[in-house]
């Protein structure tokens, strides 16, 4: 383990909506049960203790170092879990030969643990280089995108991916400076942006262009739509499937598959939000929101699921 991790795992957090998920399979037979991405291992240890039936936990995540800290925290568990470094999005290839799932956790976007590490670049907090890569094997970084795209593809991911309403006026500024000289750190984006927007409105105005560009980077709401694809071939009947999601793009995606979808019934009504007390205890849950459904009869072909 990394030093970093080392000092990420002495100082583990209780894991978002940690309760909530637990709620979602409680008094459920869980045998079979992936998790996806098992980030500091906070949801695993909860699921873990409050079921011991759980035969086999597939912990999976595109981050090593998030293993590397899960690891010893969930290692009284060790002949349970089967570890998995990749997207949650090839459960299929992960699950092969353990027969239908129990149950399905999906917990997506960055962690705060990313965001605590300065040089990943996930972060304009500290200066680094733009890189944002949940992966660090993958080829595609922040920066790339930055200095390559051209002005109005740069708009277009600002705009539907971030929501940023000065998306064009953003986007013609970084293809100007460019020109000058490379953007290729958190800092020198984040200052662009600033200076655009005229300074801060309720949130930092760098916030919605780094949440653009980490999507793009990590082709994270395709991977929510092929995860919960798999999710609906894998679960058994009766199986539960349990989506956390951080911003808008995320949880529209699983509100209209719950909704859509004729193979879930809707366990959740509504979406569930973190309580006054777990956001004063950590703000960055403010934003969550838990989904869920209960997987009907009649099992899906993963290759015929659009």
């Amino acid at each position: 383990m990394k030093s970093s991790d080392r000092s990420m795992a002495g100082r583990l957090h209780v894991p978002v909506l940690g309760v909530e998920v637990c709620k979602v399979f409680e008094g459920e037979d869980l045998r079979v049960f992936f998790e996806g991405t098992v980030g500091a291992g906070g949801h695993a240890e909860m699921l873990l203790e409050g079921h011991p039936e759980i035969e086999v936990y597939i912990a999976c995540d595109r981050d090593p170092s998030a293993l590397a800290v899960a690891k010893p925290r969930l290692a009284r568990w060790e002949k349970k879990l089967t570890w998995v470094q990749g997207a949650f999005a090839d459960v299929a290839l992960h699950v092969k030969g353990r027969g239908l799932l129990d149950g399905f956790l999906i917990d997506v976007g960055v962690s705060s643990m990313q965001l605590d590490q300065k040089e990943r670049g996930f972060s304009f907090q500290e200066e680094a280089f733009l890189d944002m890569r949940m992966d660090p094997d993958q080829g595609l970084t922040a920066a790339e995108i930055v200095g390559t795209w051209s002005e109005n593809e740069l708009a277009d991911l600002f705009y539907h991916y971030g929501e940023e309403r000065r998306s064009r006026q953003i986007a013609r500024e970084i293809v100007r400076v460019r020109g000058r000289y490379p953007i290729e750190t958190t800092r020198a984006l984040a200052d662009l942006i600033v200076k655009q927007t005229r300074g801060r409105g309720r949130i930092h105005p760098a916030t919605r262009v780094f949440q653009a560009l980490r999507i793009a980077v990590n082709d994270e709401l395709k991977q929510l739509e092929q995860g919960l694809r798999a999710a609906t071939a894998l679960l058994r009947e009766g199986g539960r499937l349990a989506v956390i999601s951080f911003h808008s793009l995320e949880d529209r995606i699983a509100k209209h598959f719950f909704r859509e979808t004729t193979q879930f019934e809707t366990y959740t009504k509504k979406p569930v939000v973190p309580t006054r007390e777990e956001v004063r205890q950590n703000p960055r849950s403010r934003s969550a929101k838990l989904r869920a459904g209960i997987k009907r009869g009649g099992e899906c072909d993963i290759k015929g699921s659009r």
